[in-house]
């Protein structure tokens, strides 16, 4: 199985990034010992997006191509504010807003306060049309509190970008969507994956491994642990 791609520079793009991510070991496999995400996912891969503002070149091209892709697939003056989400989005949104030059803004993981701003900090006037930027995404949760709160604030948020989206877990475009908030993304797993026929970057039992997760998250996450259905993370996800 392989990333499905709306065009060509959408796939030339997720593969630049994925080829970025892995330069500056970002891309962490732990098959025998799995990562345990908040929504109560287990997982054999990691990414580490946050070690990507410790490299100027690495940031600088994948925020080109992060620009360039909201430009084709949302518009280049459809937003009106870039918003970052706490804490890792805050760079990234930053980093966009002045290639894009808009203003920008931030939100909480909470509120701080009270009153219609109490989880953002920055302008952002009733009515603008506001992108919510994150580093990445796994299933969608902290995207959809955020949007929520940009809205309770009266902002209009329809579109959220993120360097990396992992893209095997149930439910979360179908979640964003319902939501009326649209997900972009630079790569998946899916094309590391791909990166990683070019270069011994891992063991072939660490990708092995790592293409049975992919290929049945569900199943492989109950199997070391970790929650077995959407229903049940968002059922953690609601508790937390």
């Amino acid at each position: 199985m392989t990333a499905l791609h709306a065009s060509e520079w959408d796939r030339d793009a997720a593969l630049t990034t994925a080829r970025i991510l892995l330069e500056i070991k970002a891309v962490n496999f732990r098959p025998e010992e799995p990562y345990t995400f908040t929504s109560g996912w287990k997982s054999p891969v990691y990414i580490d997006c946050r070690k990507i503002i410790s490299f100027p070149r690495a940031r600088n091209r994948i925020m080109e191509l992060g620009v360039e892709k909201i430009g084709r697939h949302v518009g280049y003056e459809s937003i009106d504010v870039v918003v970052g989400g706490e804490t890792a989005g805050i760079p990234f949104g930053a980093w966009i807003a002045d290639r894009m030059m808009a203003p920008m803004a931030y939100v909480r993981k909470k509120p701080k306060g009270f009153g219609r701003n109490a989880q953002i900090e920055g302008e952002v006037p009733v009515g603008q049309r506001t992108l919510l930027v994150e580093d990445l995404t796994t299933d969608g949760g902290s995207k959809i509190r955020f949007a929520n709160a940009l809205r309770e604030a009266g902002a209009v948020c329809e579109h959220t970008f993120v360097v990396f989206f992992y893209g095997v877990f149930p439910g979360a475009f179908d979640k964003m969507q319902a939501m009326g908030l649209n997900l972009h993304h630079l790569c998946t797993w899916w094309d590391v994956l791909e990166v990683c026929r070019e270069k011994p970057y891992f063991s072939e039992a660490a990708l092995k491994e790592v293409r049975k997760f992919l290929e049945d998250p569900v199943s492989w996450s109950k199997a070391h642990g970790g929650v077995g259905s959407a229903d049940e993370a968002k059922l953690k996800d609601a508790v937390e």
